[in-house]
């Protein structure tokens, strides 16, 4: 879908980042510390950053200040530090966004996402067809050759969100998380209730149930 360079010093953090955004369909380019992110930067090609703010060698934002010299391709500051000095450091060196650890794997895709689809680069469909039923995601309707589905918002942003994460499993917290929030007095069993009514509506067998864990979303052959 899109180039990603991810670069951040804990070897662990980095490799998790690669493999859940690889595994939604980017091909990812991994970079360990400031010297070798530049390095990597300036043979082109990359269509987003992730980028940590302290790193060996030459810090994050040394690193925004020179990628803004010659691109505006979208960059999210990922880092520990909380204080507001370093968050409008940020913004004033031209950061589209920014997240801190620890953080969601979800979230973080979903903000990628989000930042890419501005750019124009691997933006998911705003209509979607699943067999003979057509799904408007901005407009929130779905509807056959009967005419309109009755459906929520709720169950067009849960199809979305696996759609965006088409391949990964989501697991029932990740989905609650990041659709309900953790302050919404909201159970795992209503997961299953809401991708019960996606599938007995929209007549879908693209999303697959993973025993134990969550849901996905595969693509239909």
């Amino acid at each position: 879908m899109a180039v990603l360079l991810i670069v951040e010093d804990d070897r662990k953090t980095n490799e998790a980042i690669c493999e859940y955004l690889s595994l939604a369909g980017h091909d990812i380019i991994p970079a360990y510390d400031g010297a070798e992110a530049l390095g990597l930067f300036g043979r082109g090609n990359v269509d987003l950053v992730v980028l940590d703010i302290m790193l060996p060698k030459v810090s994050g934002l040394s690193i925004l200040h020179e990628i803004r010299q010659k691109s505006s391709v979208p960059v999210l500051m990922l880092t520990a530090v909380e204080d507001e000095y370093t968050q409008v450091a940020s913004f004033d060196e031209q950061a589209d966004d920014y997240i801190t650890k620890p953080f969601s794997m979800v979230l973080l895709g979903r903000r990628i996402t989000a930042l890419l689809r501005r750019s124009g680069k691997g933006a998911a469909s705003d209509i979607m067809t699943f067999g003979d039923v057509t799904v408007n995601f901005p407009g929130y309707t779905a509807k056959d050759h009967n005419g309109k589905i009755d459906i929520t918002p709720k169950e067009i942003e849960l199809l979305k969100m696996l759609v965006e994460h088409k391949g990964l499993v989501l697991t029932r917290s990740q989905i609650l998380d990041d659709l309900w929030g953790d302050s919404y007095p909201i159970i795992d069993r209503t997961v299953d209730t809401y991708i019960k009514n996606l599938r007995k509506k929209l007549r879908l067998n693209c999303i697959v149930t993973v025993k134990g864990i969550g849901y996905k979303y595969e693509e239909e052959q």
